[in-house]
């Protein structure tokens, strides 16, 4: 009774088809496959140009080279992805900032150049900040303070002597053309990528807005 029990739930091919009983050869070699095929690893590529990386990011694109190099460690498809994909998280963050701090500091070289030193520049960067806090959106007087055209363009406006179109009761630009600029500065090519040329855009209209009588 008690052998009935036990044997009943032992699938057919490992039963002896005389006898019903466990045929202990055949469910250990069964057991060492399966054991064979979970101790194996995923295998790499042929090729390193087998990898089929995803950048959908944007921010690069695959590296024939790093690709080699990683066939060569035996990185399979997703081991190589994932490299890819630590590299957008922490490496291009970390590169983007070195290269905004490197260019602001080329930017204040121009900046103390074109006031005549450093003392000069301390000044009229002072008379500068409180000029454009007391006139202008502080999100404005953040993004043309970041470059050097962006500072030069303040200067003109601080120069014009415009009343302040904040909180004074002068006339304010027309609402649409403001709301125009402010949408322009919500655009990825004016906050994210910097575009050159769409950040002067930006920044002409406001000077035209704010320092034209």
């Amino acid at each position: 009774m008690t052998d009935n029990l036990l044997t009943a739930d032992i699938p057919e091919k490992f039963k002896d088809p005389q006898t019903g009983t466990l045929r202990t050869e055949a469910l250990l070699q069964s057991y060492r496959e399966l054991e064979k095929r979970l101790s194996q690893s995923p295998a790499a590529p042929k090729s390193p140009d087998d990898y089929c990386i995803d950048c959908a990011h944007g921010l690069f694109t695959p590296d024939t080279q790093v690709n080699q190099r990683l066939h060569a460690k035996g990185f399979t498809q997703d081991q190589a992805q994932e490299v890819y994909n630590i590299a957008a998280e922490k490496l291009v963050p970390m590169i983007l900032e070195v290269q905004a701090e490197f260019k602001a500091d080329r930017e204040v070289e121009k900046l103390v150049a074109h006031f005549g030193g450093a003392e000069q520049w301390r000044e009229i960067s002072r008379q500068l900040l409180a000029f454009g806090q007391r006139n202008l959106p502080a999100d404005v007087l953040e993004n043309m303070s970041s470059s050097y055209e962006g500072v030069l363009a303040l200067q003109r406006m601080m120069q014009a002597e415009e009343p302040s179109l904040a909180r004074s009761g002068a006339t304010r630009p027309a609402a649409t053309d403001e709301k125009d600029l402010h949408a322009m500065m919500r655009d990825p090519r004016y906050w994210r990528e910097k575009d050159p040329a769409f950040v002067a855009k930006v920044t002409e209209g406001f000077e035209k807005m704010y320092a034209s009588r």
